[in-house]
């Protein structure tokens, strides 16, 4: 039966009834009864992704720190991109407080501003990605205590601006098993802080043993806490790079991916989907997103996705764009595949 989705007015209406002998009750609601149908079907046959995608401010990190963008307007450019969901970086910030002669003062009015921009935009503030604040693995327990301590004000910023987490880094003793009993207390501790204040703290595998998804699940089991958790990155998995140099250099000896973020999706709280070259299909180069989405998938995760684009072939802007495409195309096919 074909359906008719005109609106015709009070008159128009009228006019019509009384031309056809009033059409019967019976026959109106079956009409209605079919267009009820075709519509719920409609919306049956809609497939989305299995998860919610936000864009992670490292991303425009080349525009931020050029200066041709202001870290204040990310919510704003991440809305005008369509994105529902966004992750801050710590250290694009420091310049706004760090040296200020109030640093306190200043960084709360810089997350009222940040807070005041996610609500114009309406966009949810997901987490924040805390860096240089100190070694929360460090062998020295003064060194790992002040961290814990530097980083409670991120801990606090998260509360304000009603995200759920803040990611950090577990870096540290160059000695393993000093270096997991030192992760193990640093984590601890600041969890312990981070749970009144109804927030999780996050691991990202972001290079040295935090690469070595075994040992930080591990970390993770000795921690045994409902907020410490883990934010796998489909790309961090570097272990060593030349001249022992944490960043930049190039990598010498890396974990399975694969297996990595297999290994941290139990404890994950959080995902972050890198990328970095796409070819001409929009398939990225260097990961198997379709994969690593499965893998995400197979641990019963359904919360956000972070892109996180660190190419060099696209604008920051392309690159993001071309990220979410593949993600949405993937996740949508691994949803649409197990209904």
């Amino acid at each position: 039966m074909k359906i008719s989705y005109f609106k015709f007015s009070g008159i128009a209406a009228f006019i019509m009834l009384f031309s056809l002998g009033f059409i019967s009750c019976k026959d109106g609601n079956q009409k209605d009864s079919n267009q009820e149908t075709v519509e719920k079907n409609d919306t049956t046959n809609t497939k989305d992704p299995f998860f919610k995608i936000s864009l992670a401010q490292w991303s425009l990190s080349g525009p931020i720190k050029d200066g041709s963008m202001d870290p204040v307007d990310f919510a704003q450019r991440a809305s005008e991109m369509g994105f529902e969901g966004i992750e801050y970086v710590s250290q694009l910030y420091t310049s706004r407080y760090a040296d200020a002669e109030d640093p306190q003062a200043a960084l709360q009015s810089l997350l009222d501003t940040l807070k005041a921009k996610s609500e114009e935009y309406n966009v949810e503030n997901v987490l924040i990605m805390v860096d240089h604040e100190g070694e929360l693995a460090s062998a020295d327990e003064a060194e790992r205590n002040e961290a814990v301590e530097k980083h409670k004000k991120w801990v606090d910023a998260a509360e304000f601006l009603g995200a759920h987490a803040i990611r950090v880094n577990l870096f540290g003793s160059e000695d393993e098993e000093e270096w997991k009993a030192a992760a193990t207390d640093g984590l601890k501790k600041l969890s312990e802080y981070a749970a009144d204040k109804n927030i999780d703290v996050l691991v990202e595998n972001h290079g040295y043993y935090s690469s070595n998804a075994a040992l930080l699940a591990e970390v993770m089991e000795d921690v045994n806490m409902e907020n410490a958790g883990t934010l796998p990155d489909f790309g961090n998995f570097c272990l060593k790079r030349e001249g022992g140099e944490r960043y930049e250099a190039k990598c010498v000896e890396e974990y399975p991916k694969y297996q990595g973020v297999e290994e941290m999706m139990p404890y994950a709280k959080a995902v972050s989907a890198k990328a970095y070259e796409f070819n001409e299909e929009g398939e990225e180069t260097t990961i198997d997103f379709e994969r690593m989405l499965q893998i995400v998938k197979d641990a019963g995760y359904t919360g956000y996705v972070g892109i996180e684009y660190e190419g060099s072939g696209l604008s920051p802007e392309e690159g993001i764009l071309a990220t979410r495409e593949l993600l949405i195309e993937k996740g949508t096919n691994l949803n649409s595949d197990n209904q």
